[in-house]
């Protein structure tokens, strides 16, 4: 049966108004060319391409199933099981846990154990891992070049799915000039190193543990790749939430100025004031009393995990407009003084058309340059959060998580490196991603750069 928690419901809602949010750009000239610009960009179209990919994963680890098991038995369970399809696609990377840490691609443990062998003979050794190179009978000396075979059948599975792609898109748009564009080009190649790659990944991660394990066993790889959709929660639902605050207040206070000005700028300099930490620490504390006073509106582990995560994303949101807002307010000063304003407010047209017709027009390429800007921040401020204990909950699959159990990790002898290390490129990869998308954003949306 489908379940959807709170945040996959908003996750949905987002990727529907994003697609008609693009059938409406697509029907307006003004609208068409400044983003036929961006994707024209090599960078523009190779980071909006890898941000797709991740976004596809997020929508994958959004459409949860719940059933029940048939046990031994033949008897149904009574508890169901919630998983997500990214997490039926990532079944072996799910189920093959060790016993605890293991370096990437190791077919023994990380530190050494009491063993004893079938002549019960006790011997001080790396314990043989129960899945990471199993089927490998001599693992020391086979490893190498069986990794090494699966790595290129991967390359090639890749190439194969990436080629009935290209060719679907080049039979599809025979009859268009949609396939001489630069950037279905630019998006075909970063398109195939993304193939190539999920190919490795699915020819090695059944037979390895490609980025170690855990203190519990779990497959690194599986925690990093289920983390980026609440880093994609965590800035889209918060970027949502701050939007219409900030657009707002922001244009109230540049055009109306008077006494309206001075009660926005009292408020976003209140705020402003406040540590931001301290009112998400209040708030996600209150709301943990509260869960815990009411354990009948949240029956599962799902639930009070996504109720948290989602108001995490409300009070981010509700603390982060303050800076927009500020530079709008600066922005509409001084497009209300421009001549087509001034004529436009002295032929009798009312000051909400002047303002959604002329100034909010000419303030769109600071808003669409700040929410890239701002998402990006805002899954490094998830990390952060997570890192004190006051993001999201424990049980919640995040960077920021996997970052906070690494100062253990980092601290110990030997060192466990590879939870930083995964995390940390993930995490690299979508805000990198980001960056550079906002600033082919930026290049094309500027009116002074026109």
């Amino acid at each position: 049966m489908l379940t959807l928690l709170w945040t996959d419901m908003a996750v949905f809602a987002l990727v529907i108004g994003g697609m008609l949010a693009i059938w409406r750009i697509s029907k307006k000239k003004h609208l068409r060319e400044p983003w036929s610009e961006v994707f024209n960009r090599p960078m523009g179209a190779i980071s909006f391409t890898v941000i797709l990919a991740f976004l596809l994963i997020g929508l994958l680890d959004s459409t949860r199933l719940r059933y029940h098991d048939v046990l031994p038995n033949g008897e149904v369970n009574e508890h169901a099981s919630l998983l997500s399809v990214l997490d039926i696609m990532l079944t072996p990377l799910r189920l093959q846990t060790e016993k605890t840490y293991s370096k990437p691609f190791a077919h023994t443990a990380y530190a050494k154990e009491m063993s004893t062998d079938a002549e019960g003979v006790t011997r001080w050794l790396y314990p043989r891992l129960t899945h990471g190179g199993a089927h490998l009978a001599n693992p020391s000396v086979d490893k190498k070049s069986d990794i090494f075979v699966k790595t290129i059948q991967g390359l090639g599975y890749g190439f194969l799915a990436w080629a009935v792609l290209f060719l679907m898109i080049k039979f599809l748009s025979k009859r268009t000039e949609v396939f001489q564009s630069k950037a279905l080009k630019y998006s075909l190649l970063t398109t195939l190193g993304i193939f190539c790659l999920v190919g490795v990944f699915a020819t090695l991660g059944p037979y390895y543990h490609i980025l170690g394990t855990d203190k519990v066993g779990e497959d690194v790889l599986y925690q990093t790749i289920k983390s980026i959709r609440t880093g994609l929660v965590i800035g889209a639902l918060t970027t949502i939430v701050m939007l219409p605050i900030a657009i707002t207040l922001g244009l109230m206070a540049g055009f109306f100025r008077g006494w309206v000005d001075d009660v926005i700028q009292y408020l976003y300099t209140t705020l402003s004031s406040i540590p931001g930490v301290l009112l998400i620490a209040a708030t996600i504390l209150m709301a943990q009393v509260y869960m815990a006073n009411n354990p009948e509106l949240f029956t599962t582990v799902e639930d009070r995990a996504d109720m948290r995560l989602l108001l995490l994303c409300v009070i981010l949101g509700m603390t982060s407009w303050t800076g927009l807002c500020r530079l709008l307010r600066a922005e509409t000063l001084k497009i209300r003084e421009m001549e087509y304003v001034v004529a436009s407010r002295a032929l009798g047209v009312e000051r909400l058309t002047v303002l959604k017709r002329h100034v909010l027009p000419n303030v769109m390429h600071l808003v669409m340059i700040t929410i890239v800007l701002d998402f990006s921040g805002l899954v490094l401020a998830e990390a952060v959060l997570s890192y004190i204990n006051i993001g999201v909950d424990p049980s919640t699959y995040s960077w920021g998580n996997m970052i906070n159990t690494s100062r253990l990790e980092m601290a110990r002898e030997p060192i466990v490196w590879w939870p930083l290390t995964a995390a940390f490129v993930f995490m690299f990869t979508l805000v990198l991603a980001a960056n550079l998308f906002a600033d082919a954003v930026r290049d094309a949306f500027d009116p002074r750069s026109l």
